[in-house]
Order: C-alpha cells, then sequence, then structure tokens
C-alpha cells in the first residue's frame, strides 16, 4: 500500500485527480442516464430526435462540466458558496419581476435563448451555503437560537420565492434539504420538533383558508390535495394523471408489457409521460423489475455518496456532500410517491431520467462538487 501511495504521488496532478475520482459513483449516474434515454426513445414512438438526442446532448454536457467542477479544489467552492448562493437568489427574484410563464406557473428566465430555472440553482446553491456556514461556526454554537436563525432564514426567503411561483414541490425540496444539513451539523432535535408542530399548525390553517379571502393556496394546489386523497372523486379531471399513472403501474405487472409495448404511453393516456410520469412509463413497460432495478441504482448512488462523505474528514466536503445526498433522495423520492399516489403531484422530476435541461445539468454540477469533495479530501 505505501508503494502504491507513492506510485500515485509521482503521477501528474491532472492524472492524480482523474484516478481519485468515484468512478463507480460516475458509472451509476450513466446508467441511470441511459435508462433515461431509453424511456425517452420508447415514449416518442421510436424516434431518437424528439427527445432522447436533446437529453444525450444535456447528459454529455453535464458529464463535461462534471469532470470540470470535480478537478477544482474544494477549498474553491467553499470560498465562492456566498456569491453562488446570492446569484441564485438574485435570480429567484428575477423570476418574480419578469420570469417566463408556462403550464400556468411563472417559474423561467429567458437568457440569451436559453430557458433557465433559477429554482433548480437554488437547491444546490443552498446547500453550499449552509454547508460553508457550519463549516465556518464553531461546533459550541451549533444549537444556540440566534446561530440557528440565520440559516433558517437563508432556507425560508427562497422557499418562498419559489412557493408563490407557484411551485410546492420544489420549495419542499428546498426546505428539506436545508433542514438535513442542518441535521447533520449537529443542530438540536428540539429544533426540529418545534418546526414538526409548526408544520402540523400551518397544514391545518391552509386548510382552514380554503374559500376564504385570505386563501394560502391556489385552487389547483387544493384540487392536487383532494386528488390525492381521493382520485376517484374526478378521474377525468383534476384525478386523471394519478389515475392513469395508477393504471399504468399496475398493467405492468412483475416483468412488463415488452420495450415500447405501454399502451398508457403508447397511445397518449399517460400525461407528461417524457417529464414528471416518466416512471410509469418504465414501470408499464418493464415491470416490477424494472422499476425495482432503477430504484436499487438510486439507492446505490446514495450508498456512494454516504460513504464518501463519512470518510471524509473536511467538514464542508462532509456536509456538502450529505446535502446534496439527502437532495438527490429528494428529487426520486417525491417523483416516485408522486405517480404511485402515495403523494400529491407537485411537479418535481425523475432526476437523470426525466427529459429537462436545468435539472439535468444542476443534478450533473452537484456531483461534481461531490466528485470535488472526494478527490481533494485530506489523505
Amino acid at each position: 500500500m505505501t508503494y502504491l501511495h507513492y506510485s500515485i504521488k509521482s503521477v501528474p496532478t491532472g492524472v492524480r485527480k482523474l484516478l481519485y475520482l468515484n468512478w463507480p459513483l460516475i458509472v451509476l449516474c450513466c446508467a441511470v442516464a441511459a435508462c433515461g434515454f431509453v424511456m425517452l426513445y420508447s415514449v416518442a414512438g421510436g424516434q431518437v430526435d424528439v427527445w432522447a438526442a436533446p437529453q444525450m446532448k444535456r447528459f454529455g454536457l453535464g458529464l463535461l462540466i462534471m469532470f470540470i467542477v470535480a478537478m477544482v479544489p474544494i477549498w474553491f467552492w467553499r470560498n465562492m458558496a456566498g456569491l453562488i448562493y446570492a446569484v441564485a437568489l438574485v435570480l429567484l427574484v428575477g423570476v418574480e419581476l419578469f420570469g417566463h410563464i408556462g403550464m400556468g406557473a411563472q417559474r423561467w428566465l429567458v437568457l440569451g435563448g436559453f430557458k433557465l430555472q433559477p429554482s433548480e440553482l437554488m437547491k444546490i446553491a443552498l446547500v453550499m451555503f449552509l454547508a460553508t456556514y457550519y463549516d465556518w461556526l464553531s461546533p459550541a454554537r451549533v444549537s444556540r437560537p440566534v446561530w440557528v436563525l440565520l440559516p433558517a432564514l437563508m432556507i425560508l426567503v427562497p422557499a418562498g420565492l419559489v412557493l408563490v411561483q407557484p411551485d410546492l414541490g420544489t420549495a419542499l425540496v428546498l426546505a428539506l434539504g436545508g433542514a438535513a444539513v442542518m441535521f447533520a451539523a449537529g443542530v438540536s432535535l428540539i429544533y426540529f420538533g418545534i418546526v414538526f408542530g409548526l408544520g402540523i399548525g400551518a397544514v391545518a390553517l391552509v386548510f382552514a383558508s380554503r374559500g376564504k379571502s385570505w386563501q394560502l393556496l391556489h385552487d389547483y394546489q387544493f384540487r392536487r390535495i383532494d386528488t390525492f386523497l381521493d382520485p376517484a372523486s374526478d378521474p377525468l379531471g383534476a384525478g386523471y394523471h394519478i389515475t392513469q399513472a395508477k393504471i399504468a403501474l399496475g398493467s405492468g405487472g412483475w416483468g412488463g408489457r415488452g420495450f415500447m409495448q405501454g399502451t398508457q404511453s403508447r397511445l397518449n393516456f399517460l400525461p407528461e409521460k417524457h417529464t414528471d410520469f416518466i416512471f410509469t412509463t418504465l414501470a408499464e413497460e418493464f415491470g416490477f423489475v424494472g422499476a425495482a432495478s432503477l430504484l436499487g441504482l438510486f439507492t446505490l448512488i446514495l450508498l456512494f455518496c454516504l460513504s464518501s462523505a463519512l470518510g471524509n474528514r473536511d467538514r464542508f466536503a462532509a456536509l456538502l456532500t450529505l446535502g446534496v445526498a439527502f437532495t438527490f433522495f429528494l428529487y426520486f423520492a417525491v417523483n416516485m410517491s408522486m405517480v404511485m399516489g402515495l403523494a400529491p403531484v407537485v411537479g418535481v422530476p425523475l432526476p437523470l431520467v426525466s427529459y429537462g435541461g436545468s435539472a439535468m445539468l444542476v443534478v450533473m454540477v452537484a456531483f461534481g462538487l461531490v466528485q470535488s469533495a472526494h478527490v481533494h479530501r485530506p489523505r
């Protein structure tokens, strides 16, 4: 082992960094993305150019960006975290002022012909900023009220801006992802208990506001809650999406109907089949085995991230990796729960699988940060 250590040390820095990369994590990301390419080819009726080819190009660009981010020392990203958070916050404010409206929501900015969703960027910027904050803060002050209030505001401000877009799903991912970093940093469980109690009260207040002049959610969001509780109450209206998704999931059975043989997607019964509901297409065509296999790939990605974080003696790098891992978990957990009827439909994409540019690139940047933390960890 000593000989191997000195052999690696003698290799040029750039090559040595490539050797230090968490290659199993890269292979797993490529495997998940490949599943996405196959499903996008299927839902397009056997055409590559519709969705699969653009997604491949985005993933290729994302992979290049991931390698670039990984090669940059982790201390640079620590120093840049505050600026990145500030830019993401400004972009969120920009969405409120002159954002692009699509599908009834104002979530995008059009910059130089490219449509950017700043809330996706904020998911990573928030984790970076919180990891930097707790790396700076001494452990003795982590649970003192004044030092808990500041990160709480860091989370609530962007989550509030995203909530009014409206985008409840992303707001929840921001809030829970930020809370995960606080928990990993050692914040007392008392605060989480208080927040949980306030959350229960907030839910009760939301339901009490329905139909009032001070209604806290949009009508369509209340319809989503109604649909979640009883999809059969409006199977051709608000309950159509989840009803068709459940039919697709159930019809797949153990082994699925076969590649490109899914009736729900082929006959266009399944809504948003290439974005939020792509998991149901996979489950219909490849059955329980295919769905469980994809879930297994996601689980392995999480395990490699957690292993890297637990083995890293740099506090910022460890917190950053844990934050990215939990945010990634929220991505696929919320999406899968949503399409299976276990959670309301909130519009969260399936990472690396659903068609989309902003989400794909942000996820790859996030894994680039994880790789940077892994490559530059103390040895």
